[in-house]
């Protein structure tokens, strides 16, 4: 259910607030970034793509915990994509900081670049904390498979 939670406001984004950013008439980037318009929408549209990619890999890894397979090979692979996805969404808001903090001096809005630096330590916090459930789960395997062939 929190997953669920999770993931429903960056598909009302999806579905209400980036649309916003495609009509020319309400666009929030304004006549002078109107030209950044579809790289930034194919953008969030890719980095939203890598989001739910990596809901759905949290949802199949709180599966093999409620099976008690969290120490398996499968795991493993879960927490690899979510990891590569953290990093291609951070990557993303690296690349797109520069346009934030335009919009931010045009439209007189500091917001947009805090926003934008908020989901850029997200992603690159979970990226971290992925890879570093993937190696103790990949020792904890290493160890269970020396236990197994000891008994």
């Amino acid at each position: 259910m929190a997953v669920l939670l999770i993931g429903s406001p960056v598909l009302a984004l999806c579905l209400f607030g980036v649309p916003r950013i495609a009509s020319s008439d309400t666009s929030i980037l304004g006549p002078e970034l109107s030209f950044w318009r579809i790289p930034l929408i194919i953008g969030l549209y890719l980095t939203a793509f890598a989001f739910f990619v990596a809901l759905y890999q949290a949802i199949k890894l709180l599966g093999l915990i409620d099976k008690n397979e969290a120490f398996s090979e499968l795991s493993v692979r879960a927490l690899t994509v979510i990891m590569t996805c953290a990093v291609i969404i951070s990557i993303f808001y690296v690349a797109v900081l520069p346009l934030l903090y335009a919009v931010a001096e045009i439209e007189d809005a500091p917001g947009i670049i805090v926003i934008g630096l908020v989901i850029l330590f997200a992603s690159t916090v979970i990226a971290v904390f992925a890879a570093v459930l993937k190696k103790l789960f990949k020792h904890a395997i290493e160890i269970k498979s020396e236990n197994d062939l000891t008994v």
